[in-house]
Formats: structure tokens, C-alpha cells, sequence
């Protein structure tokens, strides 16, 4: 069953992805996020590619005690593990959910670790 909410994600969500497309030269930074964890990832869009994912459901992350210090931990990850690959560029993707709270903790969190967008 969708709720309003998420049918009005979905369709925001769409609209995004037009227009948010990543390729090699700067890839999409993917965010989602559930109740209890969120999820980032960098994705080359015209390969199909992950190229690059952190999430909080690892154990690293238990020593947190608010969600969005877990987000902004899980942003510095993700932008680690790209400037190991030699991504420094990328395009922002909230998925749908508001530029606020834990998607907001989250991209401060990957500027921090050296991603610029």
C-alpha cells in the first residue's frame, strides 16, 4: 500500500532523474533513506555502474546515538571511498526527500570528505 507521501516522493523522485543524470566524468550521488538507516551511493548512469556505496546498517556506526551524525559519518564515508576511485565531482540525487535533516547531514557530511557538487 503507497501512501500519499510516497507517491508524492515517487513523483518528485521522477522528476529529478530527468533532468540528474550521472556519467564518468561526474557521476550521481544516490541518497535513500529509510527509518532506521540511509544509504548513499555514486552511480554512472550511462554504464549502469555502482561505482562507489556506504550505508549505516554496518556495525561501524552503532557508537552514534543521533540519526543525522550517523548520516553526516555515512556522507564523509562515501566521499573517502570516491576519492580513492579519483571521483571528486559529482551530482547531488536527494531521491525525492526534502534538502533537510538527514540528506542535508549527509552531503555536509560527504563536502567535508572532499566531494564537491
Amino acid at each position: 500500500m503507497e501512501t500519499i507521501k510516497n507517491k508524492r516522493r515517487a513523483k518528485i523522485r521522477l522528476k529529478l532523474k530527468k533532468t540528474i543524470r550521472g556519467n564518468s566524468a561526474m557521476p550521481r550521488l544516490s541518497v535513500f533513506r529509510s527509518n532506521k538507516n540511509i544509504y548513499a551511493q555514486i552511480i554512472d548512469d550511462i554504464k549502469g555502474n555502482t561505482l562507489a556505496s556506504a550505508s549505516s546498517v554496518s556495525k561501524d556506526f552503532d557508537k552514534f546515538e543521533n540519526k543525522n551524525k550517523v548520516a553526516q559519518e555515512v556522507g564523509k564515508t562515501i566521499a573517502q571511498k570516491a576519492v580513492k576511485k579519483g571521483i571528486s565531482l559529482v551530482k547531488f540525487d536527494r531521491g525525492g526527500y526534502l534538502y533537510h535533516g538527514r540528506v542535508k547531514s549527509l552531503a555536509d557530511g560527504a563536502r567535508e570528505g572532499g566531494l564537491k557538487f
